[in-house]
């Protein structure tokens, strides 16, 4: 059925090809008035977006007279990638509807940098980049924190110098922060456990693939998932809860297993490694057979449920790797990849955040911070559910990264 389906959206895929070069060919005119349509799309899409913040105060700069020269750091959790330079350009967006309120011009300009680490979740460069920023003395910084516990320092730091912080995306308890924006991880991971159940027909089991074990963020998603799944489809069984970070151990998991006899690698049959020499470790283990291993440990499960982008591809890629057709398949997140596989009907649904304006309502609570306007404690930054019937529609599919 799915391949079905994959077909069919290759096929209209290349329709619309041949139609965008039939129009590429036709006179000037009409590409400039192509042109324009573009630009007033994408003001509609900014729209949009900026629209989706609670409160909509954060969708504005309004009464934000920053002095000139104004520095704001921001740091996420990659320094590329759809969701960060979507954070990125909407923090952009922000500062220079700052300058053009205030008129500042040239060095009086308010300047923001965003930076991460070069590889997405390196916690050690991401504690790195937040002491030089703060080195560096701006008057705020919003920073999505990869490990919850790894900044409370730099934050006793930042707050003895005056320096705000806001976060965004993924939260810290610490208790000075300024703001925090963020999607409402526990609705948003509520109303993928209420489509998956739908999709399930309210039986059968699921596993959860995480992204990570050390964010609020990963927690909350997961727990909002469970706790609805538990108290509103108790048909639906909750089995393994695998972390993406956490491969490595349950490599060795598996490593032991097969050195045990107990479990063999795909095409090999059980047997005990009595040889120590020969004994299997984690590095002997790859990528793809640590999934064969949990595929194998979860025969009876009928859905995935992923936490972010990377979590939902990986369950698409070796779901279909491994020839599960029909394993139904929903999570956080509306990338490039995801949007492929949701037109080629591998994904039922996605929760698609608001990183434009995450980077947008940053710049906001950390402008009100430094002019001591104070700020909502709590700032929703959105969430949009996407699947087939809908993603056509220009308000939802202005979501995608």
């Amino acid at each position: 059925m799915r391949e079905i389906k994959r077909v069919a959206a290759l096929a209209a895929g290349a329709a619309l090809l041949l139609a965008g070069c039939g129009q590429a060919g036709e006179g000037s005119g009409q590409e400039a008035q192509g042109t324009g349509a573009q630009k007033e799309e994408k003001v509609d899409v900014q729209a949009v977006r900026l629209d989706a913040l609670e409160p909509s105060a954060y969708g504005n700069v309004e009464g934000l007279p920053l002095e000139a020269g104004t520095y704001i750091s921001i740091i996420g959790k990659a320094s590329g990638g759809e969701f960060w330079d979507q954070v990125q350009e909407g923090a952009k967006q922000a500062v220079s509807d700052i300058n053009d309120t205030l008129r500042y011009k040239g060095n009086d300009r308010v300047r923001m940098v965003y930076s991460g680490p070069s590889e997405e979740g390196d916690v050690d460069e991401q504690v790195n980049i937040l002491d030089e920023e703060l080195a560096r003395y701006p008057q705020a910084v919003g920073i999505s924190i990869i490990d919850s516990q790894s900044c409370d320092v730099q934050f006793d730091l930042a707050a003895e110098n005056g320096i705000s912080v806001v976060t965004y995306d993924s939260l810290s308890d610490y208790q000075n922060i300024m703001a925090k924006i963020s999607t409402d991880n526990d609705a948003a991971a509520g109303e993928a456990a209420d489509r998956l159940a739908q999709a399930m027909q309210d039986e059968g089991e699921v596993m959860i693939f995480a992204h990570d074990s050390r964010s609020l963020t990963t927690q909350e998603r997961v727990d909002g998932f469970v706790q609805k799944m538990e108290a509103e489809h108790p048909q639906v069984t909750v089995g393994n809860i695998y972390y993406l970070d956490e491969l490595d151990e349950l490599k060795q998991t598996a490593a032991d297993e097969i050195n045990a006899g107990t479990y063999a690698k795909e095409g090999e049959t059980p047997a005990p490694v009595t040889d120590e020499e020969s004994q299997l470790t984690a590095e002997d283990i790859s990528d793809e057979e640590i999934m064969d291993y949990i595929f194998a440990k979860n025969p009876d499960a009928a859905a995935i449920y992923g936490t972010s982008g990377d979590a939902v591809m990986s369950a698409v890629d070796n779901s279909s790797r491994l020839e599960k057709e029909e394993m139904r398949i929903v999570g956080f997140d509306a990338t490039g990849e995801e949007k492929e596989a949701l037109e080629e009907g591998l994904v039922d649904g996605l929760i698609a955040q608001n990183p434009y304006g995450m980077g947008y309502a940053t710049v906001v609570a950390c402008s009100r911070s430094v002019l001591a306007l104070g700020n909502e404690a709590q700032i929703s930054s959105g969430y949009t559910w996407i699947d087939a019937d809908n993603m056509e529609d220009p308000s939802v599919a202005a979501m995608f990264y």
